[in-house]
């Protein structure tokens, strides 16, 4: 597990930032069938809303949102990423990418409809402040949605487990359900081009002996890969005490 740094500093992303011409590759390979945005549209329909992505990367689900959102902001706390971000949405009028992280969002109170966080929020307990800036930009009625690996499914789950002993799936999904999230679960199919890629997106997601372990587990070019699903509404009226 990555040691957390300084308060109001970003924990490092030890496979993007440090490889993110591989982590395309797998960008790519993810979720083929679009399994996982199939069931965004159901719990965070984002059509003429405005979408903010936290912790957007280079900026890869941008563009899907930017087909129907009214507008979508990108934020991201590795300036390289920023870059690579405001590169690739260069032409979109709808879309910004700022440099921010998840606990202090460059954003005014009540101004986006969804707040997307997908593979962010692995460890749920310490994701406590990053969950509460989130829910000041929503406006009443907005969805916060976090897209999580879930280490219960497959051959994947089982490797994730196997690289971090310690991460117990039931311990996150009691943090999230306690802070008064629902749960979807979808099992996604990723699917690469060749064994190459496959082995290079395997080698920066785990460690090389379990790398190795999976990769010899996986006979073809695709594997299954779940995902859970965390949504939680903003309040639409007035709570009295």
């Amino acid at each position: 597990m990555t040691r957390r740094p300084p308060p109001g500093q970003p924990i490092p992303s030890p496979n993007i930032w440090h490889w993110p011409q591989i982590y395309e590759v797998e960008n790519r390979a993810q979720d083929v069938d679009g399994a996982v945005f199939a069931v965004l549209r159901e719990v965070a329909a984002w059509a003429d809303r405005d979408v903010v992505d936290v912790g957007c990367g280079s900026g890869y689900h941008l563009p899907e949102f930017a087909r129907e959102a009214r507008s979508v902001i990108g934020v991201e706390p590795h300036p390289p990423l920023v870059a690579q971000a405001r590169e690739r949405t260069a032409g979109s009028l709808a879309v910004r990418v700022l440099e921010g992280t998840a606990e202090h969002l460059p954003l005014p109170d009540r101004s986006a409809d969804v707040v997307h966080a997908r593979t962010a929020y692995f460890f749920g307990p310490g994701c406590g402040p990053g969950i509460t800036e989130a829910m000041r930009v929503l406006r009443p009625g907005g969805t916060l949605v976090v897209v999580d690996l879930d280490a219960t499914v497959g051959g994947y789950g089982q490797w994730m487990r196997a690289d971090l002993p310690h991460y117990d799936p039931a311990v996150v999904e009691s943090f999230f359900a306690a802070q008064g999230f629902d749960i979807t679960r979808v099992v996604t199919r990723w699917e690469f081009e060749d064994r190459q890629s496959l082995r290079a997106v395997l080698g920066i997601e785990f460690s090389e002996r379990v790398a190795e372990r999976a990769f010899g587990q996986v006979p073809g070019l695709s594997f299954d890969v779940g995902y859970r699903v965390h949504t939680r509404r903003a309040p639409t009226g007035l709570v009295v005490g």
